[in-house]
Formats: structure tokens, sequence, C-alpha cells
């Protein structure tokens, strides 16, 4: 064994094994006799080992001399990578064992700890080291090694030799390497012998077959969590008996097998330790990490601790990459899952060709994920850790200024995409983004982050940021129909323009939270937050936004069927807005208007408010509102009985809406053009229009809507008698409405569910 105490331990044919053990050196014990077993000569495989089916299965095919990972590929060594606790050296042990277990190396198998991210670097172990104490564990003596590392590395590669000219192949197990130059030389020549690796790096520079180890699924960690808790043979039923807690207790973990291994420790420790107990614990943020050790230790000496493993990687990178390590602390500002380099770029206030270089150095040293490609996560845990350090260096790295250009960042980009989204033809738009698909693009990657943001920005004390980002984002919410974003991101914002004593935001805050209320058919709160509004915007004397107010308050008195006092309210709010030249808002209030009017079936005024807003928008050349309008007038045609007319309508709504990439609005159309194509028996033309409206409406997670368009699928179903179909689509339309409590439409469905049933039995 070295001097530092890291050696090699392995079996041969006929050879010897070497027997390590607290001493600085090794003993061989040479052996005449038949080859000793093979298991005798690595670290013992984990107990408990569960999951990683297609990873081990990967590895044995490449480390098979008479496989796939032979010759064929030209490959000779696999590198196992993956991020500190993710359980690399288990699946190389287990892979390994296996490999023994079918007698497919007779040369001999043999593992090495590489000690690469030791923080101490000369306890690390080079090439040439490694070349030593592999020939000391494949029988050679001491006094016939020869002296220098180059020449022992000389000798290991002739043995090797000997073996494939013998038909012994041979399996060298490298564990913990740092890096590609660690291990090259010990990549064996012949095609015959194996290289197998772990390194918390991707190796990319090693001519490997290269396996990226992620978490578990979490239905493995669970398993992990239930087999650690019984590796001692005695039974342990809290995992089965409690198994919403044990998955929870998986998903705090981070799916990561080293936390999952110590808190099933801790628990044998307390057998009669409710699991909930270790949920509450691990669920403060704080402290998970101080909850995840096991207060044993390591081979080392080291604590075994997910803290502890986390350390070794960032102590290298604090010895090798300082500015990697900046970047790793700044990086949980980022208030949601993921980050482009763009806005990392921004965050360190380096410039973006070198931070994206940095990002994809930490990538490679498994510190971050790469969800999608140009973008860039960290584990939960991983993030957690690199926070801890991140408020220790707060004041070296600027934190707090690089926490406001982030936001700024943000706030400035969500503007600029706001301004293509209400833009109408011919206005000057920001050339932040080269267009309206291009700033839409942006807006979902960025979605959750930018909500989060809002959040942060408020708690932080930035309340101007909390202030102005709702307001930015508004109109793309309302596009994706992600009203729950929508209510959170603008209560922050009236939370925040109260700090600042900011009445008129205060005001445009409140109308935005009614409107998102209203559409979650939170009524009451919806009425409140509108009436607020007015109020406000009266006491300032602001008419415009009186209005503005008075028109969403319309809406939702409309929706609790207060339709007089509705219409009233619209009425008055579309004419202030056309006495103030205020067409476009002119022409909302008369599209709201409309709609109504048609409630109350007064189908002929309402088909002159949709005409009127559809010629304003049309002077405007607002194609969105007038795809809006178009729509509300095809379904008044429809009450009419203008049938051809109001296909026309839907059809052209739906085009302006797939135009403007509403989403939302395309599906509605699809589900109104259905309708009146049935009315006319264009059933089949129904029929798909009414499967593409659910098929968007599931995608949007827009449940009410998708049990609508599916019931008006089972109707047309039914027509052509395609009854097996109809009835599968009326028991999703019935599962749906249940879900959400509308009795009304679930009552309607599971009629028309009968009546198909009844119609299919009589033939």
């Amino acid at each position: 064994m070295s001097a530092h105490g890291t050696g090699a331990v392995g079996v041969g044919a006929n050879r010897g094994i070497v027997q390590t053990g607290p001493n600085a050196s090794a003993v061989i014990v040479q052996t005449t006799g038949p080859a000793p077993q093979a298991l005798a000569g690595l670290p013992a495989a984990p107990v408990g080992f569960v999951g990683r089916t297609d990873s081990l299965r990967e590895v044995l095919t490449f480390i098979d001399p008479n496989g796939e990972g032979g010759a064929e590929v030209l490959v000779s060594a696999v590198a196992v990578a993956g991020m500190a606790g993710v359980g690399k050296t288990a699946l190389a042990l287990v892979a390994a064992h296996q490999a023994m277990a079918e007698g497919w190396f007779g040369g001999g198998v043999f593992f090495i700890d590489m000690r690469g991210y030791t923080p101490d670097p000369y306890e690390r172990v080079n090439a040439a080291a490694a070349a030593g104490q592999l020939l000391r564990a494949m029988g050679i003596r001491d006094t016939d090694l020869p002296p220098t590392g180059e020449e022992q590395l000389g000798l290991y590669r002739s043995v090797l030799a000997d073996r494939a000219r013998e038909g012994l192949p041979v399996l060298v197990v490298a564990d913990n390497a740092a890096d590609s130059g660690q291990v090259e030389p010990l990549l064996p020549a012949q095609p015959c012998h194996r290289l197998l690796v772990t390194s918390r790096h991707t190796l990319t520079l090693l001519p490997a077959h290269l396996v990226d180890l992620a978490v578990l699924s979490g239905a493995d960690a669970v398993d992990l969590l239930r087999a650690a808790m019984q590796v001692t043979g005695r039974a342990d039923p809290r995992v089965d008996a409690q198994p919403d807690s044990a998955a929870e207790i998986a998903r705090l973990c981070g799916l990561l097998p080293l936390a999952l291994r110590i808190i099933a420790a801790l628990l044998r420790a307390e057998s009669d330790r409710p699991l909930i107990d270790a949920v509450t614990e691990l669920t403060d943020a704080h402290q998970r990490l101080d909850a995840l050790d096991s207060g044993d230790r390591d081979q080392h000496g080291r604590p075994l601790a997910v803290r502890v493993a986390f350390d070794l990687s960032y102590q290298h990178l604090l010895a090798d990459r300082p500015e990697q390590a900046r970047l790793f602390r700044l990086l949980p500002l980022n208030p949601g899952p993921d980050i482009c380099f763009q806005a990392a770029a921004v965050l360190t206030g380096l410039s973006e060709p070198v931070v994206r270089r940095q990002l994809a150095e930490l990538a490679r040293a498994h510190l971050l994920t790469t969800p999608v490609t140009g973008r860039w996560g960290m584990h939960d845990l991983i993030r957690l850790y690199a926070d801890h350090h991140g408020h220790a260096h707060a004041d070296g790295d600027d934190r707090e200024a690089a926490l406001d250009r982030l936001l700024s960042f943000y706030l400035r980009a969500a503007d600029a995409a706001d301004d293509h989204l209400r833009a109408l033809p011919g206005q000057p738009v920001p050339d932040l983004f080269t267009g309206r698909d291009d700033a839409i693009t942006w807006l979902d990657a960025e979605r959750v982050n930018l909500v989060a943001a809002v959040g942060l920005a408020e708690a932080s004390g930035r309340h101007r940021v909390a202030k102005r980002l709702p307001t930015c984002l508004n109109v793309y919410l309302a596009m994706r129909f992600a009203w729950a974003d929508r209510l959170s991101v603008n209560a922050t914002a009236v939370t925040a323009c109260t700090h600042l004593d900011d009445h008129h935001g205060k005001g445009l805050a409140l109308t935005s939270l009614g409107n998102a209320l209203r559409r979650l058919q939170r009524f009451d709160e919806a009425l409140a937050a509108h009436r607020d509004a007015v109020t406000i915007f009266r006491s300032l004397g602001d008419g415009y936004f009186e209005a503005q107010a008075r028109g969403n308050l319309g809406l939702v008195l409309y929706e609790v069927g207060g339709f007089g006092e509705a219409i009233i309210a619209l009425q008055g709010a579309a004419t202030i807005f056309h006495d103030l030249g205020k067409h476009r808002d002119e022409g909302g209030m008369l599209t709201n208007l409309g709609l109504v009017l048609h409630e109350m079936r007064r189908f002929d005024e309402a088909i002159t408010a949709h005409q009127d807003a559809i010629t304003i928008y049309c002077e405007l050349g607002d194609r969105h509102g007038e795809g809006m309008a178009v729509g509300n007038l095809g379904s008044t045609l429809r009450e009419v009985r203008r049938l051809d007319e109001a296909i026309i309508a839907h059809q052209q709504a739906l085009n302006l809406a797939r135009q403007f990439g509403d989403r939302h609005h395309e599906g509605r159309e699809l589900n109104n053009l259905g309708n009146a194509l049935s009315e006319v028996r264009r059933f089949e033309e129904a029929i798909t229009a009414h499967q593409d409206a659910a098929a968007i409406f599931r995608d949007l997670g827009d449940r009410h809507s998708e049990g609508q368009a599916l019931n008006n699928l089972g109707n047309a179903l039914s027509e052509v008698r395609c009854f097996d179909e109809a009835i599968t689509a009326f028991k999703q339309a019935v599962a749906l409405f249940a879900s959400i409590g509308d009795d009304h439409n679930h009552n309607i469905a599971q009629a028309d569910l009968r009546e198909a049933q009844r119609q299919q039995t009589d033939g």
C-alpha cells in the first residue's frame, strides 16, 4: 500500500492477492493452487442495492469481454459519473461482483480508490502510483517492482499483455477519479481487458463508454429506504405502514441514495419513531443538511453526512476553479428551478461566453443538472448546500448586488416581452426579442422563474420590482390560462403597493387580482377586489381606470347572475372609454356586454354589441381582440339559427387564435365550431373539432373546459352511432365534472351517458 494508505485489492489465477490492513505496507501472499474466489478481491457489494436496472445492464454490457463492450465497439473502458452520493461506487461494485460471478475475468478483478476528491492533493493517487498498487495486487513482489512510476506503468501494461495472451481477461475498477488524466494511463491496450471508472465528473476526454448516473426514481427511492431500514435483518414495517410519509422522505432527500441511507440509519436507531417525525425534521430547509448526518464516520475517518460528501466536490472546486465556486454560490439566488446562461451572466456580472463555459464545467462536475439544452439547474440538496456557502461568502461575492442585477434582468426582459404581446401592427417594439413568437418562447421558458421572482422581490424588500413585474406578466399569464399564477403575483403586487403607499398601483393590482379570482370562480373575493379598485380610482379622480374597474366588476356580476347590474356597469364603462377616445378598451367592454346580453337571451342586442366591437378592433388592426369578438358573435349567431354564418365566424376566430398562439381561445373556438357543425349534421368534422379541443384543454389543465369538449364529443359520436367511443367520452366528462364539483354539468353528462347506453342497448 502507498505511503498515503491507498491500495488496490484483487484476485488473479495462480498469481496471489494483496492483503490490506491499517499499516502502510502490503504483504503479498503467494498462491500455488487454484485461483482464489473472485469475491475475495473486492470490497463487499452494498447491502440493499435497489433499482438501477438499466444502468447496471448498460455497465455489464460494456464490461463483458465477450459481449457488445468488446472489439465491436472498440472501447475497453466504462466511466460512471454522477453527483456525490448518487451511488456510483455501489453500481460499480455490484457490476463487478456480477461479472465475477459469471466468470468473465479469469485474469483477476482489481479495485483501487483513486481518492480524486480528497482535500489534500498529495493524497490523490496518480496513474503511476495506481499501477504500482495494481501490480502488487496482481502478485508482483515489491522487490520485483521497477523503481520509477513510468517503469511501473510499463510493467503494468506488460502484465496485462501477458494475461491477454494467456486468455485471462482482467477488470480494473478505478473508483473516485477526479479527471481523465488520472486514469487514462491505466487503459488496457488489449480488447479483452476492461477498466471501470467512477467519477464525480463526466470524463469526456477519456476514450470510454460514458454512463451518467441520475438520482433514483420515486418508487426506487422508497424501495431503497425500505431496504436500508432492514439491512440488519430486522423487520421494519414503517415504510409500508406509512407510505405517504415514506414517499415524502424520499422526495425531501432529493431521491439521493446517500441521503436515503443516512436517514434510514437514523430511523433504524429509533425503531419506534414515526416516519412523519422525520418528514417534519427534513421539511425545514435550513436544517435539512444537518438532519442528513449519520453521526458515524466513513473508512477515511470523515463524518458520514451529505454535507461532507458535497464538501469534497466544493473544496475541489475552490482549489482549482475559484470563479466557478463563486458562480456555484450565487446560483441559488435564482428563484426558479433552472436558469439560462444569459441570466447567469447577469447574476455574476461576467460575460456570457465565460459564464457558459463555467456552467458547462459545473454540469460536468455534476454540481449542476441540465434539464433541457441551454438551461441549468441544481439538485435540491446541492442547492441548499450552495446557498449555505453563498450566505457565508455574501460580502465577498457581492450577493445583494447580484440579486439586484438578476431581478432587474427579469423585469427588463419581461417588460419587453409584454410590449410585443400588447403591440398593435406597426407599433414600435423593443429589439430584445425578434418578434411576438420569440417573446412568447422566452416567457414560456422563464415562467416559473418570473412568478417566483415576484415573491422573492417582495420578501427581500424590493417592493418596486414586486409591484412592476406582475404588470408585465398579466397578458401572458391570461393567454396561457395560468390563473393561479396570475392570482399569486397580483396578490403580492397588492402587498408591495401597500408598502410603497402607492394607491394607484394598488388599484391596478386589485383589478388584475379580481380578474384572476373571477377565472378561478372565487366570485365573492373577486367582487370585493373590484369594488375596492373602483373606490380607490374614484377617490383619485381617475375616470379611465375607474371605468376599467367597473367593467371588470360587471363581468363578475354577470358570473353570479346579476345581469342587470352587469349591463349597467359595462355600458357605463364603454361610454366612458368612447368619450375618452380609448377605443380598444371600448371594444373590450362591448365584447363583454355582448356576452351578458347573450346570457339574457337578448340576442339581437348581443349581435349588435359584438359587431360594434369587431368594427373597432378592425379599425385598430387588433387581430387578437377581433378574434375574441368574432368567436362570441359566432356563438350568438348559432342561437338565432344563422348556422352558416356562425360556422364562418368560428372558423375565422379559430384562425386568429392560432395566429396569436392563444391555445385556450383555440380550444374554445374548436369546441364552438364543433357544436355549430353538429347543428348542420357535419358530424365527422365536429368529432375532429371536439377531439382537438379536449386535447388542448387537457394540456392546459382546464378540466372544466375539457369536460365540456368531451361531453360534446360524446354527443357527436352518438349521432353517428359510435356508441362505445361516445360512452367512453361521456364517462371521462362525468369524472372530470365530479373532480371539480361541477354538479350542473355532471348531471348533464350523466344523463347523456345514460341515453347513449340506452341507444346502444336498443341497437
